[in-house]
C-alpha cells in the first residue's frame, strides 16, 4: 500500500478524556450534559503548515468563555498547547482546524450545576477549508435578519440553535451568511464577524455581551492598524452597513472575505475594494509559513 492510499483509508485519531483514539471508538455518555442541555463550550483553532495561528487568543478565550459559564478549565495553558501539537501530529493533513469542546460533565439531567463532576474534554482536527480563490477576489453574497439569539453571545457555547437556523437563511437565499442586527445596530453574522468600511475607516461594533470577541477579528483589525488604516469600534446602524463602501466577514475558517452583495444589492460599487485587499495581503503574510528543514 502506498502512502497516499494509507492516508486515505487511515481512521480520523480524536481526543477524549485523556486518551487519543480512532473517532469509531470514541462514546459519550447520553446523560453528558454538552447533549442533555449544550452546556458545553467550544473553540476552534486554524492551523498553517501544522502551527496554530494565534493560538494564546484562542486558549484565552476558551478559558473566558468556561469561566463565563463556571466550568472550570480542566487544562493549563502548557496541556492544551501540548494536546494540540500532539492531534495535529496525529493527522495527515497541513493545514487544519483543531476544534475542542468542554462540557460540564456527566450527571442526572438536572438544571443545578453537579458538584464533584469531571468535565468533559473532546478534540478532533479536520482539513482546514480556506475561501476559494473566487470568493476572495470576487466576494460573497450576504442576506440580512434581527438577531433574535440569547444576550450572551460573547460567550462560545456549544448552544448554537439560534445560529443555525439564522445560518439556514442564507443558505436558503444561496448566500454564505447571514448578517444581523439588534434595535437597528449591526452585532456580527451567523457565524462570522462583520467589519464595515467607510471613507478609509474600518469600522467594527464594540466587544460586548451580543457579539463573539472573534479572534480573527481581532487579528484583522490589528493588520488594518499596522497598514496605518483608521480604525474605530463603536455602534454601527444599519444604514451605515447598507451604505458601506466595503463589508468584511471575519472568522477563523473565513479568515477575512469580502461582501460584495447585500440582500440582492451591490455593496459599494459591488467589486472587492481595494481597503479589503490591503488587510487581505497582509493577513496572508502573518500566517505561519513552512518550517525550513533543518542541514
Amino acid at each position: 500500500m502506498n502512502s497516499s492510499q494509507k492516508s486515505k483509508n487511515a481512521e480520523q485519531i480524536v481526543y477524549l478524556n485523556g486518551a487519543f483514539m480512532p473517532i469509531s471508538e470514541a462514546k459519550i455518555p447520553v446523560l453528558d450534559r454538552g447533549f442533555i442541555f449544550g452546556d458545553s463550550i467550544y473553540e476552534v483553532i486554524p492551523v498553517f503548515f501544522r502551527q496554530p495561528f494565534r493560538l494564546e487568543a484562542h486558549l484565552k478565550r476558551l478559558n473566558d468563555s468556561l469561566k463565563g459559564v463556571g466550568i472550570d478549565n480542566p487544562k493549563t495553558v502548557d496541556d492544551w498547547s501540548f494536546l494540540i501539537e500532539a492531534l495535529v501530529a496525529r493527522s495527515d493533513y497541513e493545514h487544519q482546524a483543531v476544534y475542542l469542546q468542554v462540557t460540564r460533565g456527566v450527571a442526572p439531567r438536572d438544571h443545578t450545576f453537579p458538584v464533584g463532576v469531571p468535565p468533559t474534554v473532546f478534540m478532533m482536527t479536520n482539513p482546514l477549508k480556506s475561501p476559494s480563490r473566487a470568493d476572495v477576489e470576487n466576494g460573497v453574497a450576504c442576506v440580512t435578519a434581527a438577531d433574535n439569539r440569547w444576550l450572551r453571545c460573547n460567550l462560545k457555547t456549544t448552544s448554537l440553535i439560534g445560529n443555525v437556523l439564522l445560518h439556514q437563511l442564507a443558505v436558503d437565499q444561496n448566500a454564505l451568511e447571514t448578517i444581523l442586527f439588534r434595535d437597528d445596530y449591526l452585532t456580527e453574522a451567523s457565524s462570522a464577524n462583520v467589519i464595515v468600511v467607510k471613507n478609509g475607516v474600518v469600522l467594527s461594533p464594540p466587544l460586548d455581551h451580543l457579539i463573539l470577541p472573534g479572534t480573527s477579528l481581532a487579528a484583522t483589525l490589528e493588520f488594518a492598524g499596522a497598514l496605518g488604516l483608521p480604525v474605530e469600534e463603536r455602534p454601527i446602524r444599519k444604514s451605515e452597513v447598507l451604505l458601506a463602501d466595503e463589508l468584511w466577514l471575519t472568522s477563523s475558517g473565513k479568515e477575512v472575505l469580502a461582501v460584495t452583495k447585500l440582500d440582492g444589492k451591490p455593496v459599494g460599487n459591488g467589486k472587492v475594494g481595494e481597503v479589503f485587499n490591503k488587510v487581505w495581503n497582509f493577513y496572508q503574510s502573518q500566517k505561519p509559513k513552512p518550517r525550513k528543514l533543518r542541514a
